[in-house]
């Protein structure tokens, strides 16, 4: 394993070497067919930032990246993006939690187009989405707090999934199959396999646009109990009657059932079943008032059903069945000047939940936010803004921060940012009542978080370049603890959560637009040194100290005409975990309409766990088709 690991390293590095070495002389090459993320604005709600402006800690998988990736989902999209850790409990989707650098998975938000699809209940739902990965211009992440720029519950950071816009008329399908290769647990089911299709229609006509795509996934599970389907429906329209006005609006709604063998209560919960259903749309529109004047509306709903049985064979014992629901308005609005920019916006959001053994619950949030943007002092940006929320539960708490950016030249940039956050209790937290295993705490306050960043960033038309170390504390942070042995598990609040992060990112596009071989490169390292200060030291702990100590991605694909071959390699050391090395690849070939693609996941064949008791696939192969026709 050490030599394969470490021959694969040797190779990655030689290859990057070698492409270096070709396009060194290349100084007057320019992008071929990326987009140039210099010239992304991010998403931010109000004050719309290019991504060269920016001084925060932002990173993006683009439309490209997608491409070329091995991976069919969002989850797997996320895990080769390092400062993010992805815990999945099975392949194809079935149920993930995500988390941004060293943070719990419920202190990271999840944004559609700007609009928060966050579960309320618990976080373990919060990536059950129908978007498939055909549909995604880019996935923004942004790290740190984010209460200034999204509200509550961004206390880590954002993921926010920008899709694409109707630009054409086209009819696409998909289909793969995948497989171990090897036998099931479950000798009931033979190999180990999963297969899945996606279809998808997209047309424009003058000023609108619309989309619509229809899929399935299944598996047979490669252990006891973990078999899973999932059937998914995402529709998106857009309509642009002129130059000052856009309305959009997006639907989506998933199925998903799969065996949680291990899951969640390892080892007393082999025989449970998970049936999750969760349906969001969305309405939101932008409307340009003039020269200086831009205002955007929105309203939002996101609906969760969740059944969990404990004994998939006896209903009548330990199910728990939640309903929750979360709805939410805002008005936002941009007001330029000559010497700056002003964002301004309101939100609400009201959320509620009937549940066999949470009870029935509900409370309201208000928010109201300001920003100032200014470039008036040469090379000098600043960004301060607070943000200020009102909750039923928790009364009134600002959010105040400030990001700064020092333009050495063109390329280079000196930035520095602090702020602050707040993470609400999910109502599983407050409530759950499902003894002996796990009962919530209603005495719970909410986590408040601060952190201070500083870091160097390069940027050009091919290389983008990031450095950073940062500093964050999260006081009253929850964390699920019990003594040690014993039972139940209840969330507590710690004294104080200490986290000091230092990471690296690099992404090369540099190739000439006529030649016929080119390189890209993604290159990724974190390091987080995390402290726990608890008067209940000793507890056994759920989440305090599962957070990954080192992660590197290296991520390299070469192109030759209608060939490309692409090897997304990542590095994770947990804390409460050994160590592991995940090496995948894609071999994809377009012929005219269709493209041809075989992937070969955990190369290796690694044995490691990223949640809960759930050992992941070995090595997994999958072969797909896609076409594509204009009509």
């Amino acid at each position: 394993m050490n030599k394969k690991t470490t021959l694969l390293t040797f190779s990655l590095l030689l290859g990057s070497s070698y492409a270096f070495s070709q396009i060194a002389n290349a100084q007057a090459y320019s992008l071929r067919d990326t987009t140039n993320l210099n010239e992304v604005i991010i998403n931010q709600n109000r004050l719309q930032i290019p991504f060269s402006k920016q001084t925060r800690n932002i990173q993006i998988i683009t439309k490209e990246d997608i491409k070329r990736f091995p991976a069919r989902s969002i989850n797997e999209l996320l895990a080769y993006i390092s400062g993010v850790d992805i815990r999945q409990r099975g392949p194809f989707g079935s149920q993930a939690d995500v988390n941004i650098d060293g943070g719990t998975f419920e202190q990271t938000l999840i944004l559609l187009n700007g609009a928060k699809i966050s579960d309320p209940q618990t976080a373990h739902h919060s990536l059950n989405l129908p978007i498939p990965t055909d549909a995604i211009e880019r996935i923004e992440i942004i790290k740190g707090p984010a209460s200034r720029i999204y509200g509550i519950n961004s206390l880590t950071g954002a993921i926010n999934i920008v899709t694409k816009t109707a630009e054409s008329n086209l009819i696409s399908a998909q289909v793969y199959a995948g497989s171990s290769f090897e036998k099931s647990e479950d000798a009931q089911h033979g190999k180990y396999y999963g297969k899945g299709i996606q279809l998808g229609f997209a047309n424009k006509m003058g000023h609108f646009g619309q989309q619509l795509y229809l899929g399935h996934e299944d598996s047979n599970g490669q252990r006891y109990n973990t078999a899973s389907k999932n059937n998914k429906i995402y529709y998106q329209g857009n309509y642009t009657p002129n130059s000052n006005n856009e309305v959009s609006t997006a639907v989506g709604y998933i199925d998903n059932q799969f065996g949680a063998n291990g899951f969640y209560a390892a080892p007393g919960d082999k025989e449970s079943y998970e049936l999750v259903k969760t349906a969001f749309a969305t309405l939101q529109s932008k409307h340009q008032l003039g020269k200086r004047f831009t205002l955007s509306p929105r309203i939002s709903n996101r609906y969760n059903e969740d059944d969990y049985r404990y004994l998939r064979h006896d209903l009548t014992k330990a199910r728990s069945k939640h309903y929750n629901n979360a709805f939410m308005t805002e008005l936002n609005a941009v007001y330029e000047q000559d010497y700056g920019s002003f964002g301004i916006g309101v939100e609400s959001r009201f959320e509620n939940i009937n549940s066999s053994n949470i009870g029935r619950h509900s409370r309201e949030n208000y928010g109201g936010y300001f920003e100032f943007k200014t470039e008036m002092i040469k090379n000098l940006l600043i960004n301060i803004g607070t943000y200020v929320n009102y909750n039923s539960d928790y009364s009134w708490q600002v959010f105040p921060g400030i990001d700064l950016g020092y333009e050495i030249n063109n390329q280079w940039k000196l930035v520095f940012n602090a702020g602050s956050s707040q993470r609400i209790p999910s109502f599983t937290d407050l409530y759950l009542n499902q003894r002996p295993a796990n009962i919530g705490n209603p005495a719970l306050t909410s986590e408040r978080a601060r952190q201070v960043e500083g870091a160097v960033k390069y940027a050009d038309a091919h290389i983008i370049a990031h450095a950073g170390y940062f500093y964050r504390t999260i006081n009253d942070f929850i964390d699920w603890t019990r003594e040690v042995n014993t039972e139940p598990w209840q969330p507590q609040n710690m004294d104080k959560n200490e986290v000091q992060g230092f990471n690296f990112n690099f992404r090369l596009d540099l190739n000439d637009p006529v030649a016929t071989t080119k390189y890209y490169t993604t290159l990724g390292y974190n390091y987080l040194h995390p402290k726990v200060k608890d008067a209940t030291m000793g507890n056994a702990s759920k989440y305090a100290i599962e957070s990954l100590r080192h992660q590197a991605n290296v991520n390299f694909t070469v192109s030759h005409k209608e060939w490309s071959l692409t090897t997304a390699n990542r590095f994770n050391e947990r804390i409460s975990y050994k160590s592991y090395f995940i090496s995948d690849i894609r071999l994809s070939h377009n012929i005219a309409k269709l493209n041809l693609y075989v992937d070969a996941q955990n190369l290796f064949n690694v044995k490691y766990i990223e949640a809960g008791a759930v050992p992941m696939p070995g090595t997994w192969y999958t072969m797909g088709i896609k076409y594509s026709m204009g009509y």
